[in-house]
């Protein structure tokens, strides 16, 4: 081969490889996968944890379609792995509707009735309906880890004391009482200041609002650890505040089963995906950070 050939072949490899670095720089990545310390990860090392977890706990963004989007394909490739040893679990399902969810799911009643019955999120068709469906033809257990919301409302308005006035059949929906809520854990600090408490005018309402949260954090959690059997994963998907720092839900399951190995996921959203944020930093195990102009599902 003659020096003039290689020099166009050699020009023309120069001329494509400037292209492919052009053309790289200009992607727009809608997510990116950091560990806790804020390192890049990726979806593969994600799911690599979440098969080995006893636990799975992804903390979404409820508006967020990327967040839906992964939590789906993490059920599915966690599904092709575990198969019967997989348990499902969501906020979005409150412990009385788990009748009616198990009746949907065996294919007792119809969708209509389902959807009648049950008391579902505005954005379930879009968000969590897939999830559902995915977990009805393949047979996987969906729980429904939630408190139901106006035992929450009577904790947000009288406080803990106000469970003590359920009868048997009501308690049995919630997690056990009494319920120890730790106030100093960094996640109820924020929420009490955010109520008023940093600035003296939280008072005792701003604190039942924190006993509300722990509540609905107690009982999902109570709910997981009923459902995990040795060698099973539970993957649960919740607003991402209920996890958020290992707290939360995940405080709780170290109180009712301690030893289990938990892998938590948390949800940002930042204008510039390619670094995380230091206030990002130690949120979870892996920290979902997508793109704040990622468009909404409500």
């Amino acid at each position: 081969m003659n020096n003039t050939l290689k020099n166009k072949r050699l020009g023309l490899s120069i001329i494509f490889l400037s292209f492919s670095l052009l053309s790289m720089q200009s992607d727009k990545p809608a997510y990116f996968f950091y560990d806790k310390e804020g390192k890049q990860s990726s979806y593969s090392e994600v799911l690599k944890a979440a098969q080995e977890a006893d636990i799975v706990l992804f903390g979404e963004l409820h508006n967020n379609p990327i967040c839906h989007w992964l939590q789906l394909k993490l059920t599915k490739d966690l599904f092709k792995v575990k198969t019967d040893k997989l348990v499902l679990a969501a906020e979005m399902f409150e412990s009385d509707d788990q009748l009616v969810l198990n009746e949907y799911l065996s294919s007792f009643i119809k969708e209509s009735n389902f959807e009648k019955e049950a008391k579902l999120w505005n954005n379930y068709k879009t968000d969590y309906r897939p999830l559902v469906e995915f977990a009805k033809q393949n047979k996987i257990p969906f729980v429904a880890s939630n408190i139901p919301r106006r035992y929450a409302s009577m904790v947000a308005s009288g406080g803990l004391e106000a469970l003590k006035k359920l009868d048997k059949a009501a308690t049995e929906l919630i997690a056990p009482q009494p319920i120890t809520v730790d106030t100093s854990l960094v996640s109820y600090k924020e929420m009490y200041k955010m109520m008023g408490g940093g600035s003296g005018h939280g008072g005792t309402n701003g604190w039942n609002i924190v006993y509300a949260q722990a509540v609905k954090d107690a009982t999902m959690a109570h709910r997981i650890a009923g459902a995990w059997q040795k060698g099973k994963t539970v993957l649960h998907y919740h607003g991402t505040f209920h996890s958020d720092k290992f707290e939360g839900i995940a405080w709780y399951l170290n109180q009712y089963k301690p030893n289990l190995k938990i892998i938590t996921i948390s949800s940002v959203e930042q204008e510039e995906v390619s670094t995380l944020k230091a206030e990002s930093k130690n949120l979870a195990n892996f920290i979902l950070c997508i793109d704040s102009e990622m468009t909404k599902t409500y």
